[in-house]
């Protein structure tokens, strides 16, 4: 297709294209920005081809494809309306273009999922049924199981893979088709011509009685190629951005008290400054602002980690999303819910999730040269033979359909998602959950790492520091059972035996629990309500139980370092650095005593992210290991990302790896793993290219029939599937 079609193109393709402007978002500095969902993103090639495009016009800021979750984020200057131009541009290179739509963008991926797997097991079948048919081919020749009887075979062959080619090589046509019809070419194009070839070539071979009849090869090689696209679909939609989620959060009504005293319901989207909103007990807080009457204790774990609640009074700061637990209270707005902390997190996230575009699958950075060579030596091999060699039209295409297929990139798309499939499954079984495709890739490169240390380095979960005397601890955790403060359960999971019966329970909101043991008034909770006044402050973490007629008592609590935490900073070999939203004290301590030098305390999520990106800005390469929300931006930013099993919805989410259990050995492990797949990776690289300069040299001089190239190409699968075995061996 000449230049000037493409411009026409993209020109129809404009005027037909509207409605995007109504989507555009207004920026900072008069810039307009937009996001929409780009479907037929295979490789680095379709991402680079995209964006180069979108960067040549003058008025473009910023293009960015994300590569895991399809979507495209545009900035530039002047007229809203360029956005159904720069639309039309994608759509002009071959790609479909629709709305950013979340429930949309769900159901395409479900859609686009089962359609795979459709097609996938439609092959499996196919081929599975087709080779025990070869091998009374192959075993055998005509003179002794007689012609009829071979062209039996050859047409029950051809009546299997001829709708199997038609109806599971669809990914591979329609992504080719595309690309051929905006003047392009992708990998999937010389994948379709081998297909088409090969079975055209049976074809011709059966009509004509001969014998060289390559159904078997074309069903195989499709069967092949669609496992490895099907592993690449797989961890992209696992790989999506979690940041969405967060926006239920800002959705809905909040309690806005009128200047009247009168309670009516609002949207949060619509809160402005400076309004007064109630929250009752038990829900979030809609936006950041100034508690003004009444007192409460607040989950703070969205901003700073912490597990331990916060008491609130008026005059004290709330944020959007965390979690009122006592009593009601009213806040003066200071934030509307598009620029709060919570928004922030939002934004952040998408952000980073932009970023990861940059990271792409070896096998398709390699690709971008792949489709030019090939269809290069296979036409070589065609009009060498045909002018120059003296053979017939027919034998010259089959010579050049023997260099499509043996050149077919079987290996080379195997060699990273076998590796990836191995190494995923070895860490499984020791509890670890690769959720993103290029995660062992990406943690191979890494040169420093920064934990968290509420859920990360530590287990979450405060405990007594000292043994305290049964009969202190007895009616302690009796009473305590009753609370769902983290505190009151370190005092229960302390006691082993059996507990007391308490009467007449009552919480106190803001304060702790009381009730009757033996008639007598117990408490549980805070100092000023049940604890000893002459008692010298602590910086620790501690709760207090009093029994009428006894002194309180104090329980000093603490959440302990994971068991094996000092030695894996000890022997993880990188550059390590403690990163937390709690106190300063407390994570020097922490930091201290896991050996680290280098640690940041009281840092929202906002400012952690910022430490994450002045590292990565220095060149480096970061792997974030976190657990709460207030981690989900630098997970998400980081250049690789790991929480544990124990971390909220929204960090799990967020990070590439999670893993299980009590221990931190894991992150050491799946470090060690990754680096030995990446080795093996390059092996299995190393090992296609050789296969490919034994063999090619072979095809094109005519020596290899498509049968044996079909052979070949099989062996070099096998070859590096049994090479990526090894990083299951590995100890």
């Amino acid at each position: 297709m000449e230049q000037s079609d493409i411009q026409n193109n993209e020109t129809n393709n404009c005027s037909l294209e509207s409605g995007y402007e109504s989507l555009v978002q207004d920026g900072l500095d008069g810039n307009h920005q937009l996001s929409v969902l780009v479907s037929g993103v295979h490789c680095a090639g379709c991402i680079q081809k995209i964006e180069s495009r979108l960067a040549k016009e003058t008025d473009v800021n910023a293009v960015r494809l994300n590569f895991s979750t399809g979507r495209l984020a545009l900035s530039w200057t002047g007229d809203k309306a360029r956005a159904n131009d720069l639309v039309a541009l994608v759509q002009g290179l071959g790609y479909g273009v629709a709305p950013y739509d979340p429930r949309r963008e769900q159901d395409e991926t479900e859609k686009q999922d089962r359609f795979l797997l459709l097609c996938l097991g439609v092959a499996g079948f196919a081929m599975g049924n087709i080779m025990l048919i070869s091998v009374g081919l192959w075993s055998s020749d005509s003179n002794t199981m007689g012609l009829a009887t071979r062209e039996l075979f050859h047409w029950i062959s051809a009546l299997i893979a001829i709708p199997t080619v038609m109806f599971s090589g669809r990914p591979f046509f329609r992504s080719a088709a595309k690309a051929l019809r905006a003047g392009h070419t992708n990998m999937d194009v010389p994948i379709s011509l081998a297909l088409i070839l090969a079975t055209s070539m049976s074809i011709w071979e059966i009509f004509k009685q001969g014998e060289h009849v390559y159904f078997d090869s074309a069903v195989m090689l499709m069967f092949f190629l669609l496992i490895g696209r099907y592993l690449d679909f797989r961890a992209r939609k696992n790989a999506r951005s979690s940041a969405t989620d967060l926006l239920s959060t800002l959705s809905g009504f909040a309690s806005v008290l009128d200047k009247r005293g009168v309670v009516k319901r609002m949207p949060i989207p619509e809160l402005r400054e400076d309004m007064i909103v109630q929250v009752a007990a038990g829900e979030k807080f809609p936006i950041d602002g100034l508690v003004e009457q009444g007192k409460s204790t607040v989950d703070t774990s969205l901003v700073t980690g912490e597990t331990v609640p916060r008491e609130i009074e008026p005059g004290l700061q709330v944020y959007a999303g965390t979690l009122n637990l006592a009593t009601p209270v009213t806040v003066k707005v200071e934030k509307a819910a598009e620029d709060s902390l919570l928004a922030d997190v939002v934004r952040l996230m998408e952000k980073a999730g932009q970023g990861q575009a940059a990271y792409v699958q070896i096998a398709d950075r390699a690709a971008r040269l792949y489709t030019p060579v090939v269809h290069s030596l296979a036409a070589f091999a065609f009009l060498g033979w045909l002018f120059i060699g003296g053979l017939d039209w027919q034998d010259s295409l089959l010579i050049a359909v023997t260099v499509l297929i043996i050149t077919c990139p079987c290996a080379l798309g195997l060699a990273v998602p076998v590796t990836q499939v191995l190494a995923t499954g070895r860490l499984m079984k020791n509890g670890i959950l690769v959720k993103s495709g290029d995660a062992l890739e990406r943690l191979s490169k890494i040169d420093m790492a920064i934990f968290d240390k509420t859920g990360t380095l530590t287990l979450g979960k405060p405990v007594l520091q000292k043994r305290y005397d049964a009969d202190i601890l007895r009616p302690a955790a009796s009473l305590a059972i009753h609370s769902r403060h983290p505190l009151s359960k370190g005092v229960v999971n302390a006691y082993q035996g059996e507990l007391l019966k308490v009467d007449h329970i009552e919480e106190v909101p803001g304060k702790g629990v009381k009730g009757q043991i033996d008639g007598k008034m117990v408490r549980i909770g805070s100092r000023d309500w049940c604890g000893d006044d002459q008692a010298s402050p602590s910086d620790e973490l501690e709760i207090w139980f009093s029994s009428d007629g006894q002194r309180p008592e104090r329980f000093i609590l603490k959440d302990v370092l994971r068991p094996d935490a000092a030695d894996v900073m000890a022997n993880l070999g990188l550059e390590t650095v403690l990163l937390s939203g709690d106190r300063e004290h407390v994570v020097k301590n922490i930091a201290d005593e896991i050996g680290l030098d280098q640690y940041y305390a009281e840092k929202t999520p906002t400012e952690k992210y910022d430490i994450l990106q002045s590292y990565k800005d220095k060149g480096r390469k970061v792997l974030m290991v976190g657990d709460g929300l207030n981690d989900a931006p630098v997970l998400a930013a980081a250049d690789v990302s790991i929480a544990p099993g124990t971390a909220i919805d929204m960090a799990q989410n967020a990070a590439d790896i999670i893993f299980m259990g009590d221990k931190l050995a894991p992150v050491k492990e799946v470090y060690d793993v990754a680096r030995l797949s990446q080795k093996l990776v390059r092996q299995n690289f190393m090992l296609a290219i050789a296969y490919n300069i034994c063999v090619i040299p072979m095809a094109l001089a005519g020596m290899v029939t498509p049968m044996i190239a079909a052979i070949a190409m099989s062996c070099s699968s096998l070859i590096v599937i049994a090479n990526s075995f090894r990083v299951k061996l590995a100890s």
